[in-house]
C-alpha cells in the first residue's frame, strides 16, 4: 500500500497519543480502556475530519479551486474543520447546515460550532431537516461557480474515497503505535456516522491488520443502512488503493443501539458518558459523535459483551465545541 503517491497537505498535529483510560476501567470493572485522541489533531479544537480534510484539500488546490464548500448539521464538526481548514490555506469556504434536531436555544444555533465557522470567516445558509443535503451542496456549488469561484465540493463528513484516506493513514499510525507500546486490542470503537472514518478504518485494517476487529456506534441511521455505507464505501476506498475484494463484509460491524431519539439528540446514555469521562478521565466529549460512541463501549461492558482479560482501544473523533451548543442539556 502506497499513500505518498496521494496529494496530501499537513493540516494537524500527528500522531495523536494512544493513553489508558485507567479510572473509567477501574469504575466499569471490565476490560482495560484506552484511548486515541484524534480530539487532539490541532486545526480548530480539533477533531477526525482534519485526517480527510488533508487529502480533500490537497485534491481542490490540485483542481485550482480558490473555494469549497461542504454541508453538515448546524453543529457540524465537520464544517468548522473545513472552515479552519480553508481559512489556513487562503480559500474562500462556503458551508450548508441542515437543521436535524429542531432545537431552537440561541446556544444551539449562534454558539459552538457555528461561532467558530464564523470566526473562520466562512459564509453559511440553512436548510430544514430532512433536506437533499447531496443534491442542496451540488446546487450550490454550480451557483458559486456562476458567481465566477473555482468552487470544489466535499461530501458531508468529508466521506468519499479521498478523504478516507486520512484515515487508512490513521490505521497504518495505529499499528505503528501499539507495536512500539507493546500492546494488542481486542478491539476498536469508534463513532460513525457519514461512514468516511470506519470506512477508512476498515479498508486499512483490510491491507495491513486484517485480525483488528473495527466497531462502528451508529449515530444516526439504521445498522444495516450504516453497515452498508460503511462496507460499500470502504471497498472504493481499498480499490483507490489499488487493492480489490479485500474488504470482507463481515468485517463491517455497527451497533445502533445508542442513536436515542436521533441524529444530534443528545440521550441520557450520551450525558452519562460525557460526564464520567470529563469526572473520570478528565476529557471532554462531545454530544453528538463521540460520547455516543463512548455510551455504546460503556453500555456493551455493562452488557457482559467486552469482559475483564480484553483490551479495548477507543478513538475520540473530536467535537468538543459542540458542548456550548448544548448547555441546558448538559446540566447534572
Amino acid at each position: 500500500m502506497d499513500l505518498t503517491k496521494f496529494a496530501k497537505i499537513s493540516l494537524g498535529h500527528f500522531p495523536t497519543p494512544i493513553e489508558p483510560l485507567t479510572r473509567l476501567t477501574e469504575h466499569l470493572d471490565g476490560p482495560e480502556i484506552w484511548i486515541k485522541r484524534d480530539d487532539c489533531t490541532g486545526l480548530s479544537t480539533g477533531g477526525n475530519k482534519t485526517r480527510k480534510l488533508e487529502y480533500l484539500m490537497a485534491d481542490a488546490k490540485a483542481q485550482g479551486a480558490d473555494m469549497v464548500l461542504t454541508q453538515g448539521a448546524t453543529q457540524s464538526n465537520h464544517a468548522r474543520q473545513t472552515a479552519a481548514a480553508a481559512a489556513r490555506l487562503g480559500m474562500k469556504c462556503h458551508l450548508l447546515l441542515e437543521d436535524r434536531t429542531g432545537y431552537e436555544e440561541q446556544d444551539y444555533r449562534l454558539n459552538g460550532n457555528v461561532l467558530l465557522d464564523e470566526l473562520h470567516g466562512a459564509t453559511t445558509e440553512s436548510r430544514p431537516g430532512g433536506a437533499d443535503m447531496h443534491a442542496a451542496l451540488l446546487e450550490a456549488t454550480e451557483r458559486k461557480r456562476q458567481e465566477g469561484f473555482k468552487a470544489y465540493a466535499i461530501p458531508g463528513g468529508g466521506s468519499n474515497p479521498i478523504g478516507a484516506l486520512g484515515y487508512v493513514n490513521a490505521m497504518a499510525e495505529t499499528i505503528a503505535q501499539t507495536n512500539a507500546l507493546g500492546l494488542t486490542f481486542d478491539c476498536l470503537v469508534h463513532a460513525t456516522g457519514s461512514a468516511g472514518t470506519q470506512a477508512g478504518l476498515v479498508a486499512g485494517a483490510a491491507i495491513m491488520r486484517p485480525d483488528m476487529v473495527i466497531l462502528g456506534i451508529g449515530v444516526r441511521a439504521p445498522q444495516a443502512k450504516q453497515e452498508e455505507n460503511v462496507f460499500q464505501l470502504a471497498q472504493k476506498t481499498a480499490e483507490l488503493l489499488g487493492h480489490t475484494n479485500v474488504v470482507q463484509r463481515d468485517a463491517v460491524k455497527a451497533n445502533c443501539d445508542y442513536i436515542g431519539q436521533g441524529y444530534g439528540m443528545a440521550h441520557e446514555t450520551t450525558i452519562e458518558a460525557i460526564h464520567l469521562l470529563a469526572q473520570l478521565d478528565g476529557i471532554l466529549l462531545d454530544p453528538v459523535y463521540s460520547a455516543k460512541g463512548m455510551a455504546g463501549l460503556i453500555g456493551l461492558v455493562r452488557a457482559g459483551h467486552f469482559k475483564k482479560g480484553q483490551r479495548i482501544l477507543f478513538l475520540h473523533t473530536g467535537g468538543q465545541a459542540a458542548l456550548f451548543g448544548y448547555f441546558k442539556r448538559l446540566q447534572a
